[in-house]
């Protein structure tokens, strides 16, 4: 099987619990603190992993001790790492707030080496991207290396997959790239200007990026599922729930990781979707992010009984 490559950044995550956010000038006593992986690529690069995927992601870290929390990371999923050490800055951190009666999130991510990433680090992993069965990428490091991926991806006749988190305005040039854009609600608003509120509303988002040149999109819905939308037809895939929700940080990257992986298989990309949902539906019964990626024997399951 051709490898899925991800380009991304690796921070770790220091979450905290809490009943509301304090204001500002206020201090208050949280439920509880963890630490662990983040960032939205290193997510996706463990989600593919764990959900069967030859996965290699790209990206910088600084000489420190969170950087060898992402080495240990990588390990215990499989995923290879592809890793530019840059001693000048520092591996990236996370604040994560989580509201304790929901399990929402507010984030505040500092990439530190990740955001040093340039197009030359992807000249640099030119013939692996050219291997691969899928490109992925995202928005956290700088744009330009996400557009220089994309480029040899599409040259090669790679699939590329762009989740444009966390949302940028991007140019026509560079959608134009991508066979399937990955935005959640917020993220398509920003994109098109256009609210995403609903299952018809995701449509005319999803038809505007189409017209920006996009191959196919993809609108992750929350517990609503997810919207797939192209030239020739448009499908609802409602949400695969695998359990009470515990927190819905990582879940975007969930859906990317697996839908990935499912693509690299050649599966329909209908399923493909199907697949990510499932992936993202066990994600948030559990706490953390790259922790909470659930394996391929547990994302059958949930597809089998469902």
């Amino acid at each position: 099987m051709k490898p899925i490559v991800i380009l991304g950044i690796f921070v770790a995550d220091t979450a905290y619990r809490a009943e509301r956010m304090p204001k500002m000038g206020e201090t208050i006593l949280g439920k509880s603190f963890v630490l662990g992986p983040g960032g939205k690529g290193s997510n996706q690069a463990v989600a593919a992993a764990m959900a069967g995927g030859k996965t290699h992601f790209i990206t910088r870290l600084g000489k420190d001790d969170f950087a060898q929390i992402a080495r240990s990371t990588w390990g215990k999923a499989g995923v290879h790492a592809e890793v530019t050490e840059d001693g000048e800055s520092y591996t990236g951190a996370a604040f994560i707030f989580l509201e304790e009666a929901t399990g929402n999130n507010a984030i505040i991510v500092s990439p530190g080496a990740a955001a040093r990433i340039t197009a030359g680090d992807l000249d640099a992993k030119a013939e692996l991207i050219r291997s691969a069965s899928v490109f992925v990428t995202q928005l956290e490091q700088p744009i330009p290396a996400a557009r220089r991926g994309l480029e040899l991806a599409r040259a090669a006749g790679v699939r590329t997959i762009l989740n444009p988190a966390p949302a940028a305005p991007l140019d026509d040039a560079m959608l134009a790239l991508c066979d399937f854009v990955t935005p959640n609600e917020s993220e398509a608003e920003t994109l098109t200007g256009l609210p995403v509120t609903s299952v018809a509303e995701a449509e005319k988002a999803a038809d505007a990026l189409l017209a920006r040149g996009v191959g196919a999109v993809v609108i992750t819905l929350g517990g609503n599922g997810a919207l797939y939308r192209d030239r020739s037809r448009s499908v609802h895939v409602p949400v695969i729930s695998a359990g009470p929700v515990v927190e819905t940080t990582g879940a975007g990257d969930a859906f990317n990781g697996g839908f990935a992986v499912a693509l690299s298989e050649g599966k329909d990309v209908v399923e493909a979707v199907r697949f990510g949902c499932a992936t993202a539906g066990i994600s948030v019964t559990r706490a953390g992010t790259a922790p909470s990626m659930p394996s391929r024997a547990e994302i059958e399951a949930l597809l089998a009984r469902r």
